[in-house]
């Protein structure tokens, strides 16, 4: 049975959840999402979020408003006369007289595995921790942050490989299809859900660009993870030859020196225990680019030190 929804995102993230719910027959009666910003190459454009721009695709009614805790903004809510509402990365708090509002009550979608990681950053916060791995989950939504029950989860191994757009893509997808089940669970009556644990809250505190420089002393595992959870953005970052590079891609290898050491001519370099190799990188102004293509044009070899 088909559900009146509310729909609420903005990012990249939300638009595969948005999708699926109409695909499979869902009424999506309203999409809420955050008013467009200043973009293009002068700022003069206003910028439509991702989730706008999908959902005028669909021809969805879009409103954008700056609060929701004004007695205005409850009504327009209210006047949608929605069963539930589905929220996926919005990035405003909602107030208890919203999540009050809708009949069966308002479901996020939350990157990680609740109680670790609740919060902004879940997806760059499990890489930057070693964590082995993530996943997504369906919980009703009360005022606190992400302490709600949680009704449904998939997990998902994080290897070392990857990187936040790596696993944001795939978690992503997964939390598509977890909220399509959860719907299909509330529309017939059979959503189940478990308090969250007391045990082994963590917060994932919003990234700051302070954290984003290398530190070549920690063990190569740490900076591989430190370097791919903030990959794309910020992007972990390094001085060579004193120009910064932010370093998106790398992978584990054999050697040691002193922190920081350029190994070979490789761009093999030493951390505080073992080396990494880098494959991904990006030089201020410029474009990223393969680390075979950027040694084309500079020569990195001993005894030069990545500061």
């Amino acid at each position: 049975m088909p559900l009146r929804l509310i729909f609420m995102g903005t990012p990249d993230f939300s638009v595969p959840t948005l999708l699926e719910l109409v695909a499979h027959g869902h009424e999506i009666v309203a999409v809420y999402t955050r008013a467009p910003k200043p973009g293009g190459r002068r700022g003069l454009q206003l910028q439509q979020t991702p989730v706008e721009e999908a959902a005028r695709k669909l021809g969805v009614p879009v409103l954008t408003p700056k609060t929701l805790k004004t007695p205005e903004a409850l009504d327009a809510f209210r006047s949608f006369d929605a069963d539930a509402a589905v929220v996926v990365a919005y990035g405003m708090i909602l107030p208890q007289a919203i999540l009050d509002a809708p009949k069966l009550g308002c479901y996020n979608l939350h990157a990680s595995l609740l109680p670790r990681w609740r919060g902004a950053a879940p997806i760059n916060r499990a890489i930057m921790a070693g964590d082995a791995e993530s996943g997504v989950m369906v919980m009703k939504m009360d005022v606190g942050l992400d302490t709600g029950d949680v009704a449904m989860a998939e997990r998902l191994a994080i290897t070392d490989n990857m990187t936040a757009v790596d696993l944001h893509d795939r978690l992503s997808r997964l939390g598509a299809d977890l909220m399509v089940r959860a719907m299909a669970a509330l529309a017939r009556g059979g959503l189940q859900l478990k308090k969250q644990s007391d045990d082994g809250v963590t917060y994932a505190a919003k990234i700051d660009k302070a954290e984003a420089r290398i530190d070549w002393t920690r063990p190569a595992r740490e900076v591989l993870r430190h370097i791919h959870g903030l990959s794309p953005f910020p992007g972990a970052w390094a001085e060579l030859e004193n120009a910064r590079v932010k370093i998106l891609r790398c992978e584990l290898a054999k050697g040691a020196g002193a922190p920081g050491e350029v190994l070979d001519d490789q761009l093999t370099i030493a951390c505080g225990e073992g080396a990494i190799r880098i494959l991904e990188l990006q030089r201020e102004g410029k474009a990223r680019m393969q680390a075979t293509d950027f040694l084309r044009g500079v020569k990195v070899e001993p005894p030069m030190r990545l500061a």
